[in-house]
């Protein structure tokens, strides 16, 4: 609960209001598209099909669907803004991931990822929701994005307070995230990038492919060979 309050104000932070827009949460992101539900025009959960899927909103029709999370059931340009949580460090195949989102967000569309810091203290613990996967530095995000199509545009952590479960800790979160904030301290358990949509992909380079040039032969043939003879 309280990790989930801290992830909450970051992404917040990031985005404060999603009026008029359509997002979609890829990943475990339910306990965050809360912050947008009443104010979005449109909010879906999209959970890979290896975490399974749950019922969400709870008391409301399901918002939520099992995806293969390279292909999502979305046509191209269909979305506004993309919240990944609980992703990125887990997928098989990042960049097929991120092109995906690449593909259903709009021009101008934004996505924000909240990815685990490899320095952070929440990565070291199995036991913590931030514990599985490959986490990731700042610079390993920064050349995931642009190598995907995507322009980082903010950065931000968040998670400061330690992983452990005495009340006294948890009771201080507050003070953590803003001194750990206010000094830039290195082991935040998480890192937010929010980056834009590349309209334009460079393209591809071509590799020079070898042509084999035939050049005739300037001989006569046996039967004129035997008539000169």
């Amino acid at each position: 609960m309280v990790a989930r309050r801290v992830v909450n104000n970051a992404i917040q932070a990031h985005w404060p209001t999603a009026r008029g827009l359509s997002l979609v949460g890829l990943g475990y992101c339910t306990p965050y598209l809360g912050l947008f539900r009443e104010d979005a025009e449109r909010s879906i959960a999209f959970m890979p099909a290896r975490q399974g899927v749950i019922h969400w909103p709870t008391a409301r029709p399901s918002k939520a669907a099992l995806v293969e999370e390279d292909r999502l059931p979305l046509a191209d340009a269909a979305v506004d803004r993309v919240l990944i949580v609980h992703s990125l460090e887990v997928a098989d195949d990042v960049q097929a991931v991120l092109g995906e989102v690449w593909r259903v967000l709009a021009a101008g569309g934004r996505v924000l990822a909240v990815v685990p810091n490899r320095r952070g203290l929440w990565a070291q613990r199995d036991t913590t929701p931030f514990g599985q996967g490959r986490p990731y530095s700042s610079s390993q995000l920064t050349e995931l994005m642009r190598e995907s199509s995507f322009t980082p545009v903010a950065w931000s952590q968040a998670l400061w307070v330690p992983p452990v479960t005495k009340s006294l800790v948890l009771g201080s979160a507050s003070a953590w995230e803003k001194v750990g904030s206010a000094l830039s301290l290195p082991f935040a358990g998480v890192h937010l990038v929010e980056a834009t949509k590349q309209v334009y992909r460079p393209a591809p380079v071509r590799r020079e492919r070898a042509i084999q040039i035939f050049k005739p032969a300037l001989r006569p043939s046996p039967a004129v060979r035997q008539g000169l003879g």
